[in-house]
């Protein structure tokens, strides 16, 4: 009541204020002016439904002067042929924020006269003169109401439309014929193709609840989803307001309450997008959100930097609107699953649980009290029926949700029905989506609500942790009959021979829980609070440490992967002796791949699915056969020199000479037939600065470069140089120093920008290693002329690091470089590298968006390790030094 009565009381002051101002000023568009100058001087004190209707209060008041002080109006003949002045769109429904477009409609009674085009000068030139978005249509009653009949944009606009000024009886004459002519002879083809134009939309703009990047009004959960609710409850019922929902019964009281906080909010942030832009924009950009949350005054809070609070409150929010929508629709007969996907068993079987409305309700609410264990075995049922709860079903469980204690997570009972909740296929009703939805996942799972709408501030992490770790679970489900395209079949095999999949399935449910701390070491704070978590859901000692297995090392293999050489038999030695079993191992992939699956399309790509799987085979193979003796690895030399021998055209005198120069290293980690092709290549170098063989790979998506060349010092960054003067980005690269002074250097790449002129791009960037190879090019100076593509370092504000291991490689250092992707990035380091006397034997390149982690094997020029405590810190600073 106190706050009613406070913006009433700034309502009155308001009108009190652009009174003054009109008695000030003469013109309609300076009396405007001026009034919004004061509104948004004082904009953050109000709250923003009120904001909005203000500022479309002004607009009123200026188009009532104009039609008032109208010089063309009176000779118009107004009773002749009477004229109304109307509101459309967001200006229509009082919704008017800052730089949002003014929709304006002339109406006429009968036919347009000429001289209405004199009215739009005085109504909306000055308007324009203003600076500001004005769109205005001129129609007759009857072309309107043909148009709304053929045009959907038309007829929404036409639902939104407001009185301003002018003779009221054309605008009720207009309404009144579109719900007689339009609304009431197809109410439910008007609602579909309303619903059919929002999944259209939503598929341009993206699931603003999810994407990085939200459109406050035009992608799911945006305000857009809110109109539609408001055109449908006008065709359906004739509503006027919003809150006509509540007294049709459509929305509880709550619900409303929820609905009018959650539009609040996505007002006050569209508001402030549009203020400090000074524009009309929508799409909430990156380098806008860290802005927004400081001018908003968020504070850092429970970890939480302010723009991810900012972030996680608006992905609520538009996941509540969205929501809120398709309950809506759903009960008014839309977005229903077909009566096929139901399957045979369309009866829920369970006492207590019936079918309402095509969806599963409780028969009455005394029956949860008498047996809490409804509230789980209705999502079980809706599962294995696919079919979704009703409305007043999740209402009920989230006003029972406090049944939901230890006892009730711990009966047997209730783990069988969270169990085959787990394994049962998602589609085409997500039912873990509906568990968090009614608060029953946090009910159930208390340490999940930590990571609820959860945002990650990065370029790397498309979603909220809670979504995040629903689409993990999604993922890992559709193994078993339904993957998405482009899922490596092996995933398919090795889920579909896995036991104990429960358990891997709630191992991904829970591999963030961790995020909701704020030690930054989330796999195994997750892993600790796992422990409870699977306990108190009655698992025992085997169970647990196999979940919490899982979770404390769920990125052990992509990072390993990534930043390691896979091709060393003691880094897959090393996994397997960490990792122990094949099951364990065989879970960890698939956990691998579903949570890089969910992340996002940086995360997860051609590349990294080969690495993985590569690498994954390898680890395998070392499990199932033993460790690789040294007299193994003996006798797999000795095969690939007996192929050798046999496969290459020259004297086999020569063929021993050959073989004697290759070094062991490349002689082990390098198939047969590839040897035979390097060779081959060597053999064209002769005098030349280097040769190369360029193949392409379809299923990566990427191109492998073999380059011969005399070894020298700063080789590899040179070639690096080269690579980034062309646009073309390095993956990964093998580097081999045969016995008499041969590079062969062997690099994964991603092609030339422009594939169609792919070949031509190729011969370029021959000539500019040739010039790089002679000292004819300056590679830092055509570097810096490069323009520059750098990554924004606000985006997550972490600092460039460099970690030296020296422990993962018993002949190598190890040099890791977190840093931020910029053109010439790699070139830098790799001369620093070179600089400090040091040669690169490996390279692994990851880039994560906005960081890159680029990791280096290097040894001294006497081919050792770097060990002396005071040489690791210096290359450490030398490093760090050229970063920017």
């Amino acid at each position: 009541m106190a706050r009613k009565l406070l913006l009433r009381c700034k309502m009155e002051e308001w009108v009190v204020t652009v009174s003054t101002i009109k008695n000030q000023a003469p013109d309609p568009a300076g009396v405007l002016k001026q009034a919004r100058e004061q509104l948004f001087a004082s904009a953050w004190q109000w709250e923003p439904p009120e904001l909005i209707r203000a500022h479309a209060e002004l607009f009123d008041a200026y188009f009532r002067q104009c039609f008032a002080a109208s010089r063309v109006g009176p000779e118009l003949g107004i009773n002749r042929n009477p004229y109304a002045v109307i509101a459309l769109g967001g200006y229509g429904r009082a919704e008017q924020c800052v730089f949002s477009d003014v929709d304006l409609l002339l109406l006429f009674e009968k036919k347009v006269p000429k001289e209405s085009e004199e009215l739009v000068r005085e109504y909306v030139y000055p308007l324009w003169d203003l600076g500001l978005d004005v769109g205005y249509a001129i129609r007759s009653v009857r072309e309107c109401v043909k148009m709304a009949k053929e045009d959907l944009e038309v007829l929404t606009a036409v639902l939104d439309a407001r009185f301003l000024c002018g003779i009221s009886s054309v605008y009720a004459d207009m309404t009144s014929q579109v719900r007689d002519r339009i609304l009431s002879r197809a109410p439910h083809k008007i609602v579909r193709a309303l619903v059919d134009r929002n999944l259209q939309r939503h598929d341009h703009y993206g699931d603003s609840t999810f994407l990085l990047e939200p459109n406050l009004k035009d992608g799911a959960g945006g305000l857009r989803d809110y109109h539609t609710m408001r055109w449908v409850g006008r065709i359906k019922f004739d509503l006027k307001e919003l809150r006509d929902l509540e007294y049709q019964g459509v929305l509880s009281s709550d619900e409303y309450e929820n609905l009018s906080d959650a539009l609040s909010f996505i007002w006050k942030v569209r508001n402030r997008l549009h203020y400090f832009t000074g524009r009309k924009c929508d799409q909430l950009y990156f380098n806008y959100q860290v802005r927004l949350a400081e001018e908003m005054g968020l504070k850092e809070e429970q970890g939480q930097l302010p723009v991810e609070r900012l972030m996680s409150e608006l992905h609520s929010k538009m996941g509540y609107v969205k929501k809120q929508l398709l309950l809506f629709l759903f009960e008014m007969g839309f977005e229903k699953p077909s009566r096929r996907s139901f399957g045979f068993r369309r009866h829920p079987e369970i006492p207590g649980i019936e079918i309402s409305r095509g969806g599963l309700d409780f028969k009455s609410s005394s029956r949860i009290i008498k047996n809490p264990h409804l509230l789980i075995q209705i999502f079980e049922t809706s599962a294995r029926l696919r079919m979704p709860l009703t409305r007043e079903a999740g209402r009920l469980v989230r006003e029972f949700g406090y049944l939901v204690d230890d006892s009730f997570r711990g009966d047997p009972g209730v783990r069988r029905s969270f169990e085959n909740i787990l394994l049962i296929p998602t589609r085409p009703v997500n039912v873990f989506e509906q568990m968090l939805e009614t608060g029953f996942l946090v009910q159930m799972i208390p340490e999940f609500g930590g990571i609820v709408d959860r945002i990650q501030f990065d370029a790397y992490h498309l979603y909220p942790v809670d979504r995040h770790s629903l689409r993990t679970v999604y993922f890992i489900k559709s193994f078993a009959d339904n993957p998405p395209e482009g899922v490596d079949p092996l995933c398919i095999k090795v889920y579909n021979g896995l036991k104990r999949k429960h358990l891997l399935l709630l191992a991904a449910l829970l591999h963030d829980i961790g995020k909701a701390s704020s030690d930054g070491k989330h796999s195994i704070s997750g892993a600790q609070m796992a422990k409870s978590i699977v306990a108190r859901l009655g698992y025992g000692p085997r169970e647990i440490d196999l979940v919490c297995f899982l979770i404390e090392h769920h990125l052990l293999l992509a990072k390993t992967a990534s930043r390691r050489d896979i091709h060393d038999e003691e880094t897959a030695i090393r996994m397997a002796r960490q990792i122990v079993h094949v099951n364990r191992l065989k879970m960890l992939y698939l956990l691998t791949v579903a949570d890089s699956m969910a992340t996002g399309p940086k995360a997860w790509n051609d590349w990294t699915a080969t690495l993985v799987r590569d690498f994954f085979l390898k680890i395998l193979r070392v499990l199932e056969k033993g460790e690789l003796a040294t007299t193994g690895a003996v006798r797999r030399v000795e095969k690939k020199k007996a192929y050798v021998r046999q496969a290459v055209d020259f004297p086999d005198t020569d063929a021993e000479v050959l073989l004697k120069v290759l070094s062991p290293r490349y002689l082990l980690y390098t198939e047969a037939r590839d040897i035979v092709s390097h060779i081959s290549l060597y053999r064209q170098l002769q005098d030349k600065e280097f040769v190369w063989e360029i193949t392409p790979d379809e299923s990566s998506k990427t191109r492998t470069v073999v380059i011969c060349a005399k070894d020298r010092p700063g080789l590899f960054s040179r070639i690096a140089g080269v690579f980034t003067v062309n646009g073309i980005n390095v993956l990964n690269a093998q580097i081999f120093t045969w016995r008499n002074n041969v590079a062969l250097d062997i690099f994964t790449v991603t092609p030339p920008p422009d594939q169609i002129f792919e070949a031509e791009r190729w011969q370029r960037a021959a000539r500019d290693m040739e010039a790089a190879l002679k000292g004819e090019l300056d590679l830092g100076r055509a570097l810096a002329e490069k323009p520059v593509s750098m990554s924004t370092q606000e985006v997550s504000g972490r600092p460039n690091r460099v970690v030296i291991d020296n422990d993962s490689s018993s002949f190598y250092t190890i040099v890791e470089v977190f840093a931020y992707d910029f053109q010439g990035l790699l070139y830098r380091i790799t001369d620093a590298l070179a600089r400090n006397g040091l040669d690169i034997w490996v390279a692994k390149i990851a880039t994560k968006v906005d960081q890159v982690v680029d990791v280096f094997y290097v040894r001294d020029e006497q081919g050792n390790k770097l060990e002396a405590a005071e040489e690791l810190e210096q290359l450490r600073r030398q490093v760090l030094a050229v970063l920017p």
